[in-house]
């Protein structure tokens, strides 16, 4: 009960934020220079045409009647018409958020299990050889961008070594599996297509160690300095007394505590990794929100920035709910100072 208050109470606190984003996001897509009817209507159309759609699309009045105009039909699911793929909005982030969501998600189990993992690693051999390793290998990671790994990937995995495929999300010929969630991986496993599944998740792989490469390394970093720190603590040197295995020290006492700070960031960093992932999702030819997002940005297309934007807001968003969550849930004390309303 007072975990679902909790929820509500920051559902709320949501809706407030993501009205303020619209109202940023759509001032800055109306205040780019540039004519959006122009655009629309294409170079060589009439100036009465351009009128016309100027008309249609509200852009003859002031920006709060524009922005009411726009915010009425968001809440009714229709984003307005993209000026490229001349479909609605809410269909092509329908189609391509799927893509990026299922790469950010491989790359947030990457994040979690070797971030962590490497972290652990580098507690229990303070000091040691394999701790000097994961830290400079840390810090080659948190200092390369993702593009960068990306074409190493491509250039070694895909065509040097031809371990994994190179672009797009499916080998050319094979048929996707039955859309069901949009995610080639899950909806294969649930209609039985085990071929599928599989070329899928070769594609995957490159693409989602890319994107999450920056975040390993950094979580690594975080979990083996709050394992370093807590190694220092007196409930620990007393487990030791008592003759606690060091395994046990490790896994159940010193590594739950020590997640608190990595769960908080793995979470922004799974979020961010959805708005990050244009460079990758170029790279490798994924179709994807992200490339959607910029493209729309090139050709100024007013209706699908101000989705995009706005979706990846709540992407944000539920990504802090479900970290506050996860903390309360790794530290009781959280958990006290919510029931109590703090």
């Amino acid at each position: 009960m007072q975990i679902a208050a909790f929820i509500v109470r920051r559902a709320v606190h949501s809706v407030v934020v993501l009205l303020g984003l619209s109202m940023v996001i759509f001032v800055i897509s109306r205040i780019l220079p540039g004519d959006p009817a122009r655009v629309a209507a294409g170079a060589r159309a009439p100036d009465w045409v351009v009128d016309n759609l100027r008309e249609q699309m509200h852009l003859n009045d002031p920006l709060p009647v524009q922005y009411v105009y726009w915010l009425r039909d968001a809440v009714q699911g229709d984003l307005g018409l993209s000026l490229v793929t001349r479909r609605n909005v809410a269909q092509d982030i329908l189609e391509l958020f799927p893509a990026t969501f299922e790469l950010a998600l491989y790359a947030g189990v990457m994040m979690a299990i070797l971030g962590v993992g490497l972290g652990a690693v580098s507690a229990r051999h303070k000091d040691r050889w394999l701790d000097n390793l994961v830290r400079v290998l840390s810090y080659m990671g948190v200092v390369t961008p993702s593009f960068v790994w990306a074409i190493l990937f491509l250039l070694v995995f895909g065509f040097t070594l031809g371990w994994l495929p190179t672009l797009g999300r499916l080998t050319e010929g094979l048929q996707p599996p039955p859309r069901i969630t949009g995610l080639y991986t899950v909806d294969a496993l649930l209609t039985g297509r085990v071929e599928v599944f599989w070329d899928a998740l070769q594609h995957i792989v490159s693409p989602a160690l890319a994107l999450a490469m920056g975040s390993i390394a950094q979580q690594a970093r975080i979990t083996r300095s709050a394992m370093a720190d807590n190694l220092g603590k007196d409930y620990i040197a007393a487990l030791r007394a008592l003759g606690v295995p060091e395994r046990v020290v490790m896994n159940r006492f010193l590594l739950k505590p020590s997640l608190i700070p990595t769960v908080s960031i793995l979470g922004l960093d799974f979020a961010a990794t959805m708005s990050n992932a244009f460079l990758v999702e170029l790279i490798f030819n994924w179709p994807g929100i992200s490339r959607y997002g910029i493209n729309a940005m090139l050709r100024k297309d007013l209706n699908a920035i101000a989705g995009v934007i706005l979706v990846l807001g709540v992407v944000f968003i539920v990504a802090n709910i479900l970290v506050d969550m996860a903390v309360a849930y790794l530290d009781p004390r959280i958990r006290l100072r919510t029931a109590r309303g703090r």
